[in-house]
């Protein structure tokens, strides 16, 4: 029987890249699916992937910076699959420029959706994971959280922010029965890095021990232990996905 069959799996930003290969993975361990981005345009294609893989597709369009629509997907999750047993906070938003470029609208949007969105939906699952006392959230961070990265103050605090309160919630919760860790991707392979000039890629990957960049299953895989029973003493621990990026 595959780990996942007959949990519920919510994603947060879910229809591309780093949280469409999350979903794969756990649709082929046999998890039903609660998927939500911010626009509903993205949703239905990643449904019919996640559906070619056997797994059952529940879909909403959710502004994670606002509380009732975290509420909301939580409720609706609930009434399509009767139970949530992981939370997975991955979307997240990027608006770079070096910090005296960088407008108050530019910096508070990041943080809203990548560390305020985290903060509402974990708080709206545990509505559910506390009355259970049993639950599994892992947090998308970032290595540059760790190590800082010029241009982008408003997106390295927000996932600086991310590890603060992964090790907080795992306090807090731990007594519940819900476990907290985030994943820490370095360099990912994406369409948006299949663009930069060759340049910019060989110093980037000089800079890796491994000599190549992350895939999205890379990332993937370290999110499913996390929330595995392989990982069931594990809560409060930032797992580092960077290639030796950052050690």
């Amino acid at each position: 029987m595959a780990a996942f069959t007959g949990k519920t799996v919510m994603i947060t930003g879910a229809t591309r890249g780093i949280g469409l290969a999350i979903a794969q993975e756990f649709a082929q361990a046999g998890a039903n699916l609660a998927i939500c981005a911010s626009h509903e345009s993205g949703l239905a294609p990643a449904a019919e992937q996640l559906a070619a893989c056997g797994a059952k597709v529940y879909t909403q369009a959710v502004d994670i910076s606002n509380a009732q629509d975290c509420d909301n997907f939580v409720t609706n999750t609930l009434k399509e699959f009767g139970q949530l047993d992981v939370l997975v906070n991955n979307a997240g938003i990027t608006k770079d420029n070096l910090t005296v470029r960088m407008s108050e609208e530019d910096f508070d949007a990041v943080i809203n959706v990548n560390l305020k969105g985290t903060f509402l939906m974990s708080k709206a699952a545990l509505k559910v994971m506390f009355k259970k006392r049993s639950g599994n959230i892992v947090n998308i961070s970032s290595v540059v959280g760790e190590m800082g990265n010029p241009g982008q103050a408003n997106y390295v605090a927000s996932k600086a922010g991310v590890i603060g309160l992964t090790k907080t919630f795992a306090k807090e919760f731990g007594s519940r029965g819900v476990r907290v860790n985030a994943v820490a991707p370095g360099f990912v392979q994406t369409a948006m890095t299949d663009q930069l000039p060759p340049e910019v890629k060989a110093k980037a990957l000089d800079a890796i021990a491994l000599k190549r960049f992350a895939s999205t299953q890379d990332i993937a895989k370290a999110v499913l232990f996390l929330a595995s029973e392989d990982a069931a003493y594990i809560t409060g621990h930032v797992l580092a996905v960077n290639g030796g990026l950052y050690i």
